[in-house]
């Protein structure tokens, strides 16, 4: 049997899981949106990355940006942001060492960590998953 309390344990839960979800989403949709200017394809090429990714790359976090606000397809977006995550840490940022004001890759350790728990956790009752009870659990 429910308490009040338990139910408004549970609808914090249910807020904070989203709020996270949603930051992480947001971030991403911002990133991305620089990703499609022409100087980011001229700085694939300086760090050894072929320009071809450029698109590939900021569809990706667009997308997927969206995808995590609204709760769609979370736990596969988390993957792709995975991946996404630790090529900048590893390609990117490694040689920086960790901190940030250094180029380091202390926050994309923080985004990944993130993105992580988003994996296991999945979309959460505050998401269009939930609601639409039609995704395949495994997709969500």
């Amino acid at each position: 049997m429910d308490t009040q309390a338990n139910l408004r344990e549970n609808a914090l839960h249910d807020i904070t899981h989203w709020g996270i979800r949603a930051s992480i989403g947001a971030i991403f949709i911002v990133h991305s949106l620089k990703k499609f200017d022409p100087s980011w394809q001229e700085w694939l090429i300086s760090i050894g990355l072929p320009p071809e990714l450029q698109i590939p790359i900021a569809l990706a976090e667009l997308i997927g940006g969206i995808l995590l606000v609204i709760g769609v397809l979370t736990r596969i977006t988390g993957a792709v942001f995975a991946v996404i995550l630790m090529g900048a840490i590893f390609h990117i940022r490694w040689e920086n060492g960790f901190f940030v004001s250094k180029g380091g890759w202390e926050w994309d350790l923080v985004m990944l960590a993130a993105v992580l728990a988003i994996i296991a956790a999945g979309p959460g009752r505050v998401s269009v998953s939930h609601i639409a009870k039609k995704i395949p659990r495994y997709l969500q």
